[in-house]
C-alpha cells in the first residue's frame, strides 16, 4: 500500500531561528552500501553518481519535523577497517545510528549484528544500567538491483526482529521519500528515549579525533567548504544521475 508523505521543507536562515534541537546520527556499514547515496539523497534529494568512497565527513541540516526546528548532524563514516578506538570514539558521538548493508552483498548483510552490538556495547559502557540502549535503524539498500539480490527481505526482517530494532529497505537511487523516512523515524526514536531517559542526552564534549573530520553545511550547497585536512568539500561537486 502506497502512503503519500511530504518532505519538509529546509531552513535557509538558521540564524533566525529561535531554538534548534540538535540530533547526531552516525551512519555505519561496509564499504560501497551506499552510506553516502543514503546521507546525501536525504539532504539534497540527489542521488551520487560518482564520489571518494573513503571520504569522512560529518554533514549538517536543519529542517523542520514536526513543527520542531531540527539539527541534523550526520557523521557518514568510511566504513573501512580501522582501530577500534577510532570507531568508538565515533559511537560515542552519536544519539542515534543507521546500519547499512547492501542487499547485493551478502558479507555487508552478515557485518550488520557485528555493528549493533558494539553499538550497545560502547554506550553501555558509558551509560548507567538504567538506560535505554541508543535508537537504531537497520537499512537494506539497493533494492532496485533485484537481480544481483544476494540477501532476501525476509532475511532483514528476522535480522531486525532477533535484535527489536527497526528495519527499512530501500533504493537510494530510486526514491527520497523512503531515503527521509529512515531518518525521520529515528529522529522519533530518539525523542522517545529522550523522554524516558533525559539524561541520555548530555551534550558530549567533542573529541579531537572528531574535530579532524570535515563538516558540510546543508545551506552552502553550491559552495565549497575547506576542512581541516585542507581539502575542499561541495555539494556541487558530486555527479548526479538523472532524477526521478
Amino acid at each position: 500500500m502506497t502512503t503519500n508523505f511530504t518532505l519538509p521543507r529546509p531552513l535557509r536562515r538558521a540564524g533566525s531561528l529561535a531554538s534548534t534541537r540538535t540530533v547526531r546520527i552516525v551512519i555505519l556499514g561496509q564499504a560501497a552500501v551506499g552510506k553516502t547515496a543514503l546521507t546525501v539523497r536525504f539532504i539534497t534529494k540527489r542521488f551520487i553518481g560518482e564520489y571518494d568512497p573513503t571520504l569522512e565527513t560529518i554533514y549538517r541540516h536543519e529542517l523542520s519535523v514536526g513543527g520542531e526546528v531540527v539539527r541534523f548532524e550526520i557523521l557518514d563514516t568510511a566504513g573501512q577497517e580501522e582501530d577500534a578506538l577510532l570507531i568508538e570514539e565515533k559511537i560515542k558521538w552519536g544519539d542515534g545510528f543507521v546500519i547499512v548493508y547492501s542487499v547485493t552483498d551478502r558479507c555487508s548483510f552478515d557485518e550488520v549484528m557485528r555493528l549493533c552490538f558494539l553499538v550497545n556495547h560502547v554506550h553501555a559502557a558509558s551509560r548507567r544500567s538504567s538506560m535505554e540502549p541508543p535508537p537504531v535503524v537497520i537499512v537494506g539498500n539497493k533494492k532496485d538491483l533485484e537481480f544481483d539480490r544476494m540477501v532476501t527481505t525476509e532475511d532483514g526482517e528476522n535480522l531486525s526482529k532477533g535484535l527489536k530494532l527497526r528495519f527499512r529497505e530501500i533504493s537510494a537511487r530510486e526514491g527520497c521519500e523512503e531515503t527521509a523516512e529512515v531518518f525521520h523515524a529515528l529522529y522519533r526514536d530518539v525523542l522517545q528515549l529522550l523522554s524516558c531517559s533525559p539524561t541520555s542526552f548530555r551534550r558530549r564534549a567533542v573529541s579531537k579525533l572528531m574535530e579532524k573530520i570535515p563538516r558540510i553545511h546543508s545551506t552552502s550547497t553550491s559552495s565549497s567548504t575547506l576542512g581541516p585536512s585542507g581539502r575542499s568539500f561541495s555539494f556541487s561537486s558530486f555527479r548526479d544521475l538523472p532524477q526521478d
